[in-house]
C-alpha cells in the first residue's frame, strides 16, 4: 500500500517514544510506511531503532521538571506559555509536512498539535484524566478538548478490570471515538538465566533524572548483588562501564534492554506508565520511585502499592534496604499485552473501498 503514516510521540522522558515502537513495527508489518516525527531524546531513540525510516523534527515543548516536587505544578504552569507556543508551531508545521511528505495518516502520542482535518488523525494516551491535584477537573477538561480534535483516541490498556491505568484511562461517560487497544510493549518475555540481581532503569526529563541517578549511585555502593544500571541518556554512541559489581550503560536499544531485563531478577525504576506496561509483559517484580510531584506517577505507584502488587517509596525517603520489601508483594497483574488486531486498528487510515479489497 505504501500508505505514509506520521508517528509523533511527545518528548517527555522516553515512554511515549518506546511505546510507539510496537506500533511502528506493526505498521511496517502491515505494509504501511511510517515517518517518525519528534524532538530531543525521543527522536534520537526512534532514529536509532529505525535507521531505515524517514524522520522529521518537531518543535520542543521544553518540558523540565522542578527540582523540588512541591513546585511541580507551579513549574508546569510557569512553562505552559512555552508549551502552548510549541503546540501552535507544530500545528502549522504538520500542514507543511503533510504536503511535502505525502502523509496519509497521523498517530500522535500526546503531541496536542499533531493532527489535521485532511488526513485521519489518531491520538494515543493513557490519561483521559490528567491529575493535577485540586485542578484535575480543569486539566482533564482541557486535555479532552484537544483529544476531540482527533478522529480516534487509542488507550493502551484494557477497558475492563483488571487494568493498569485505573482512573487515568477510564471515564464514566465518553463523548469522542475511544478504543482500548491493550497494553503496549516493545518487549517479549523470554526464559533465560539470571545475570543481574537488580536492574536500575532511569528515564524522564531533567533535572529529576540526574537527581535520582546521583542518589542511587550512593545507595548501591554497599549492594552486594550484580547490578545493571541504565542511565537513560540517549547519545550518539553507546558507552559501557564496569565498576566492581555494577555494569553501567548510558542507554540500550530495545533488543539489548529486552535481553537484559529478562536476565534481571528485579527492577528499580520510575513508575511511568510505559515502564509498568513493559514490566507486566516481562513478568518482573519491581520497586518504584515516582518522580517527585508528578501526580500521574505518584498515583500509579500508590495504586499498585495499595493493591499489594509493587512496593514504592518517595525519592527522598528511599534507601537500598527497602528492596527487600519486594518479596512481600504479589508483583504486577497478568494483563493480555499486544494481542490486539493491528490490521483492524489501522483501518482508520483506509477508505471504505480499500477495506473491502483487503
Amino acid at each position: 500500500m505504501n500508505y505514509r503514516i506520521l508517528v509523533a510521540p511527545l518528548n517527555w522522558g522516553l515512554g511515549h517514544a518506546t511505546r510507539c515502537i510496537p506500533i511502528i513495527r506493526a505498521l511496517i508489518q502491515h505494509g504501511f510506511c511510517p515517518v517518525i516525527a519528534s524532538d530531543g531524546t525521543a527522536l534520537e531513540l526512534l532514529r536509532q531503532e529505525f535507521p531505515q525510516l524517514e524522520s522529521v523534527y518537531l518543535p520542543s515543548y521544553q518540558i523540565e521538571y522542578a527540582k523540588e516536587g512541591r513546585f511541580f505544578k507551579l513549574k508546569m504552569i510557569w512553562d505552559s506559555p512555552k508549551m502552548i507556543k510549541a503546540v501552535a508551531k507544530e500545528k502549522k508545521l504538520v500542514k507543511k509536512i503533510i504536503a511535502e511528505k505525502a502523509i496519509d495518516g497521523i498517530i500522535s502520542d500526546n503531541r496536542l498539535g499533531v493532527y489535521h482535518k485532511s488526513v485521519p488523525s489518531v491520538f494515543i494516551t493513557h490519561q483521559l484524566n490528567v491529575l493535577t491535584g485540586s485542578t484535575t477537573w480543569l486539566s482533564s477538561k482541557v486535555h479532552r478538548k484537544f483529544i476531540r480534535k482527533f478522529d480516534q483516541c487509542w488507550v493502551p490498556d484494557t477497558e475492563e478490570k483488571p487494568n493498569l491505568s485505573g482512573k487515568l484511562g477510564h471515564l464514566k461517560k465518553v463523548n469522542f471515538p475511544l478504543r482500548y487497544i491493550g497494553p503496549l510493549s516493545r518487549f517479549q518475555k523470554k526464559e533465560t538465566d539470571i545475570l543481574y540481581d537488580l536492574a536500575i532503569v532511569l528515564s524522564g526529563p531533567e533535572p529529576q533524572r540526574s537527581m535520582l541517578e546521583d542518589k542511587l549511585i550512593n545507595e548501591i555502593e554497599n549492594y552486594e548483588g550484580r547490578i545493571l544500571f541504565v542511565q537513560g541518556q540517549i547519545d550518539n554512541a553507546q558507552t559501557v562501564k564496569q565498576e566492581k559489581n555494577i555494569t553501567v550503560y548510558n542507554f540500550m536499544k530495545s533488543d539489548q534492554l529486552e535481553a537484559a531485563l529478562n536476565q534481571s531478577a528485579m527492577v528499580l525504576s520510575r513508575s511511568g506508565y510505559t515502564t509498568i506496561m513493559d514490566l507486566v509483559t516481562l513478568g518482573k517484580k519491581a520497586f518504584f520511585i515516582p518522580t517527585p510531584g508528578q501526580y500521574e506517577q505518584e498515583y500509579l505507584a500508590k495504586r499498585l502499592h495499595k493493591k499489594g502488587l509493587v512496593p514504592c517509596a518517595s525519592q527522598k525517603k528511599f534507601n537500598i534496604n527497602m528492596l527487600s520489601e519486594i518479596d512481600n508483594y504479589e508483583g504486577l497483574p497478568s494483563v493480555p499485552v499486544n494481542n490486539f488486531d493491528f490490521r483492524e486498528l489501522f483501518d482508520v487510515f483506509l477508505s471504505p473501498t480499500e477495506n473491502k479489497v483487503l
